[in-house]
C-alpha cells in the first residue's frame, strides 16, 4: 500500500518514521555523554546529535524522494550513513486511516521542498531542558508550508514509553496529539527564552498577556499552543529560520491556527528563498483572532520588523 499511496501521503508517512529514528539518535548521543559541541555563531550551537540526526533524515528522504529539494539546517550532509539510520518504510497506520487531500493528488516530487531542523532547541538540549527538544520535518508546496512532523524525543508517556510524534497536513488535520483549548479567563503567550530584546518586549507589553512563558524552540512553542498552555506565540525578532517554522506552521494551521510574520504575512518556503525569518513570528491557536493581535502590535515593532 505504501508504494501506491499518493506522494504527499508517503512524504508524511515516511517522515513520521524517519523523525522517530532521528529522535533515537539524539537520545543515543546524550547517553554517550560527549555532545561534540561546535559554536556556529553567537548563541548558535551545533552538537553531534544535530549532525547525526540530520544525516539520518536527509539520507532517508533523499533515497525515498530523490527529486524533491531537501534543505537542512546543518548544510550539506554525508549521505553514507549506517544501515540502521536509513529508514525506507512509511507509517502504515497513517496511510490506512487518512485520505489524500484533493489539492495534492497530482503532486510531483519536483514541486516539493522539505525543510529539516534535525534538533530544534539545541541550547535546551545542552542545558538539560530535554522536553523542549524537537525534530522538525516541514513539507512545502508552491512556497507554502502544507505538511509537518514534530517529534519530541524526550516526551514521557504515562506508560513509561518515551518519544512522541505529531503530524499535520493541510486538508487532513493533525495526529499524534489531542489538542486542548487554552483557558478562556486568561490570555497566555509563549515567547523566546534566550533571544529577547527591547523590540520583543515592546510587542509583549502591547498585547498585555496575563502570563508570558519563556521557552526555547519553535517546535516546542507551537506544541504549547496545541496543548492549551498558550493562546499565542509572539517573537518580534529575526532570530529564527525557515527550518524552524515550516513544520510547526503546517501543523498549527492544519489544526485551524495561524502562523505568520509580525506583519501578518505567511513566509514562503520555496527552494530559492533566504533562510532567515527576518520579520519575526506570530502564531495563534484556533479560536483566537490573529488579526486582533496584529492590530495591537505597535508601529515601532512593525517598522523594526519591516526593515529586514
Amino acid at each position: 500500500m505504501a508504494s501506491s499511496a499518493p506522494l504527499v501521503m508517503r512524504l508524511v508517512g515516511s517522515s513520521i518514521k524517519i523523525a522517530h529514528r532521528a529522535g533515537n539518535i539524539i537520545r543515543d548521543v546524550m547517553r554517550r555523554g560527549d555532545l561534540g559541541i561546535v559554536e556556529k555563531g553567537k548563541d548558535d550551537l551545533q552538537t553531534e546529535a544535530d549532525r547525526s540526526a540530520q544525516r539520518c533524515i536527509v539520507a532517508s528522504l533523499s533515497k525515498l524522494f530523490p527529486n524533491a529539494t531537501i534543505i537542512g539546517e546543518e548544510g550539506p550532509s554525508d549521505l553514507n550513513v549506517p544501515e540502521d539510520w536509513l529508514i525506507t518504510e512509511s507509517n502504515i497506520d497513517f496511510l490506512e486511516k487518512h485520505k489524500c487531500p484533493d489539492a495534492f493528488v497530482n503532486l510531483k516530487e519536483s514541486d516539493v521542498v522539505i525543510w529539516v531542523d534535525p534538533l530544534d532547541g539545541t541550547s535546551e538540549y545542552t542545558q538539560g531542558f530535554l522536553e523542549r527538544v524537537t525534530v522538525l520535518i516541514g513539507i512545502a508546496v508552491n512556497e507554502r508550508a502544507v505538511g509537518g512532523i514534530i517529534h519530541q524525543p524526550y516526551y514521557e508517556h504515562d506508560t513509561g514509553d518515551i518519544g512522541r510524534t505529531i503530524w499535520g497536513l493541510h486538508g487532513c488535520g493533525t495526529g499524534g496529539i489531542l489538542p486542548v483549548e487554552p483557558p478562556s479567563d486568561r490570555f497566555l503567550v509563549t515567547t523566546t527564552r534566550s533571544h529577547s530584546n527591547s523590540i520583543v518586549q515592546s510587542a509583549l507589553d502591547a498585547i498585555a498577556p496575563d502570563e508570558v512563558l519563556r521557552v526555547g524552540g519553535a517546535g516546542y512553542k507551537v506544541l504549547q499552543l496545541l496543548e492549551g498552555k498558550a493562546h499565542a506565540y509572539v517573537f518580534a525578532s529575526a532570530g529564527c529560520k525557515k527550518w524552524d517554522t515550516c513544520a510547526p506552521e503546517a501543523v498549527l494551521e492544519a489544526n485551524g491556527g495561524t502562523l505568520t510574520d509580525m506583519l501578518g504575512r505567511h513566509y514562503q518556503y520555496g527552494k530559492d528563498v533566504s533562510f532567515p525569518n527576518s520579520s519575526g513570528v506570530l502564531g495563534t491557536v484556533a479560536g483566537v483572532s490573529h488579526d486582533d493581535i496584529l492590530a495591537k502590535i505597535p508601529d515601532n515593532v512593525k517598522q523594526a520588523m519591516s526593515m529586514y
